[in-house]
Formats: C-alpha cells, structure tokens, sequence
C-alpha cells in the first residue's frame, strides 16, 4: 500500500466573525434608513394667530371694524401677503364680519379664498388644522375667545391672549411632527 494522501481540511475559523460584522452592517443600514425616512417626513406647521380688527362702537351684534381696524388689516396684507418664499398656504377667518373685513385686503392680494370655520366650532377647526396642512404656514384670523382656543388646542398652553385693548398681537405656533410646540407673541 502507499502512503496516504495527503488531505487538506480547511477550517473556517473566520467565518464567526465574518457573519458577526455582516449582521452589525446590516443594522447600521437600517437604522440609517429609518433615521433617513425619519428626518424627510419631520415637518413644522407653522400657525400665525391674529386677532380681529377693533369693532366700531355702537350696539349691533356684530359690528363692522373701525378705521384702527383697516389700518391694521392693510399691516396684516403688506406682512403676509408677498408672493413667492414666505407665501402662506391657507388662510383662516372665522364668521364674525369684524375677522372677514380683517382678512379682506390680503385675501385680495393673495388672490385666494378664505377658509370659513363657525366660531362655535373653533376647537374642532384647530385640530383639523394640523391634519389638513401638515408642514404648511397658515394664518387664522378671529375673536380674542377663538384664539384662547386655538393657542389651547394648538400650543396646549391654556395663556389667553391679550384683552380686546391689544388687538395688534400676533400669535405663532410653531408645531413640529416630532416633539413640543412653541408659541411666539409679536406685536405688530
């Protein structure tokens, strides 16, 4: 008989390890993809509160506003009206005719129409508001006790905004997809 062959068993003694940075690689890859998906859908919807121009004295229920009124409906139209960046993607006025008048002249420079909400149903139209424009910036124009409702429904904060002796406010709401809402107070 003649010598044995002479066989050669390859171990795999790398293969352990091989597996182990594979499996590790594969998580980092993933773990970036969701951080990737994470970060494009994160949106900031930015909500700007305006309180209606000053009503007129008299003893009408639902009075027309004053020249004080106008004036700062037309600050209202040079701020937010501008085409282009910055442009607003919807506008919100509830049904007293002081916020309709508010809102008229930019609502003419905008070239859109106004979105009507009931003022009886302020909460229900604040909530909504985060569905529907998502990621978008809108501007809500209404009586001192929609806006209570809207900063409460919004910015979860229960502070009332100014008496009707400070109607040149502006509210925003800054209401990220992911974490807490923040609330700025301008005035204008």
């Amino acid at each position: 008989m003649g010598p044995p062959a002479i066989t050669r068993h390859r171990r795999p003694f790398l293969a352990p390890l091989w597996m182990g940075l594979a499996l590790v690689l594969a998580a980092v890859v993933v773990v970036a993809g969701v951080a990737y998906i994470l970060h494009r859908s994160a949106t900031t919807t930015v909500v700007v509160l305006a309180m209606a121009g000053e009503k007129q004295p008299g003893a009408i229920d639902d009075p027309p506003i004053s020249e004080e009124g106008e004036q700062r409906a037309q600050r209202l139209a040079q701020m937010f009206g501008a085409g282009g960046l910055g442009r607003l993607d919807a506008v919100y006025v509830s049904d007293d005719r002081r916020a309709q008048q508010t809102a008229a002249p930019l609502v003419e420079r905008l070239h859109e129409a106004a979105v009507r909400y009931d003022s009886q149903d302020a909460q229900a139209t604040a909530s909504g508001l985060l569905r529907a424009h998502a990621g978008e910036d809108i501007l809500v124009i209404g009586s001192a006790a929609d806006l209570r409702v809207f900063l409460r429904e919004l910015a979860g904060t229960p502070a009332a905004p100014a008496a009707d002796d400070q109607p040149d406010l502006l509210y925003i709401v800054s209401v990220p997809s992911f974490g807490s809402a923040r609330l700025l107070r301008l005035k204008y």
